[in-house]
């Protein structure tokens, strides 16, 4: 399918302005014109990460389905679990347009969108209309631009989302929000997790797990001061990484130009190397979901070798249309087959060292 795609509705599609191809696209999943991708339950690639149980260990990522309105047809491509927002308390239009921008010869985007969403009262609305529903849904949680207290923003989606979040992911490393990744700082990182996990333990019920989302720009210093925060609050995991800053070694000359956050292809170097590195920081127990660059079976092997539990795509999405889910269960379910191994698991950490020893990229 991923191939039908690139051949024939590639072209289609990128005649669209950016974002106007993106609300078809969920408009064509909320619809029900794009057919389910079938893949048969491979018990290798089931796996338990923070008390939850994952069919596979493959999500789509935030930023996609901002709003939460198309989380349960994002399973249905074959995704072991989706991630909705990231969700602000307000609704909120985020930056002007256009926001958007295609480097087809990097198979990478720029977007500095802004945190656009329709605010946590429409989410709720729909997460809460899905009660029953079975299938891994974690919301990422966000701070308006305006908020004169952008970490009670964060208390504030704990609080709301308690009841129908799978797990939280905690975004304070986007760049398109003036501000937001000094949050990363040690001080502010300490009063964030404090704040924020003291909600978590005040909700009724079983306690969802919280990800904190990193930035894949940080310096060797400050993954040592997140590592040492980490350790002293009760975290269940990591997300590494968010969407890069720099511009290095884009064939692009033009839309290279723009400001925001470049996700796909060429952030996979990078964010390897950050998540490996902090893998060595936080020991073998702390879960770490590996984000970036992934568009084949061989990107998320790789990411997992590395150090990641779980993985996620949306750029690769962009690129090889709504099969890649399936496609790379798939050729997950192959490695395990060709490695003899009885879960995948089992290779985990394999490539770390080498991953941590390369030097951060500038």
């Amino acid at each position: 399918m991923a191939s039908l795609f690139q051949s024939i509705g590639q072209r289609t599609l990128f005649s669209l302005e950016p974002e106007r191809a993106h609300g078809l696209s969920i408009m064509a999943l909320r619809s029900g014109i794009v057919p389910a991708c079938a893949t048969p339950g491979d018990p290798a690639l089931r796996i338990n990460v923070a008390g939850l149980d994952f069919p596979n260990p493959l999500g789509m990522a935030a930023g996609y389905d901002k709003n939460a309105e198309v989380p349960d047809a994002l399973l249905k491509l074959g995704f072991g679990f989706a991630e909705v927002g990231t969700l602000t308390p307000l609704r909120q239009s985020g930056n002007p347009k256009p926001r958007i921008f295609r480097l087809v010869q990097d198979r990478a985007v720029i977007n500095r969108l802004g945190f656009n969403n329709e605010g946590h009262e429409a989410a709720f609305r729909r997460l809460s209309e899905r009660s029953g529903k079975r299938g891994i849904i974690g919301v990422n949680i966000g701070a308006n631009k305006d908020s004169p207290d952008r970490i009670a923003d964060y208390v504030a989606g704990i609080r709301r989302f308690a009841g129908v979040a799978s797990y939280f992911a905690v975004n304070i490393s986007s760049p398109n929000t003036p501000g937001l990744r000094d949050l990363q700082t040690r001080d502010s990182l300490k009063e964030l997790l404090g704040r924020v996990l003291a909600e978590r333990d005040r909700q009724q019920g079983s306690k969802r797990p919280v990800f904190l989302k990193i930035a894949p720009d940080l310096p060797e210093a400050s993954l040592d001061d997140i590592a040492a925060e980490l350790a002293l609050h009760p975290l269940d995991g990591l997300v590494v990484s968010n969407t890069t800053l720099s511009r290095s070694g884009l064939i692009n000359q033009l839309e290279q130009r723009e400001t925001g956050g470049l996700s796909g292809a060429p952030l996979f170097e990078r964010s390897t190397i950050v998540l490996a590195k902090m893998r060595q920081r936080v020991g073998a127990d702390l879960p770490i979901i590996g984000v970036g660059g992934i568009d084949s079976a061989e990107t998320a092997l790789a990411k997992i070798r590395a150090g990641a539990d779980l993985v996620q795509l949306y750029t690769g999405m962009i690129y090889k249309g709504p099969g890649i889910a399936a496609e790379i269960v798939k050729g997950l379910s192959k490695q395990m087959k060709r490695e003899a191994v009885a879960n995948i698991s089992g290779l985990r950490d394999l490539d770390t060292a080498d991953w941590a020893a390369r030097p951060l990229l500038a």
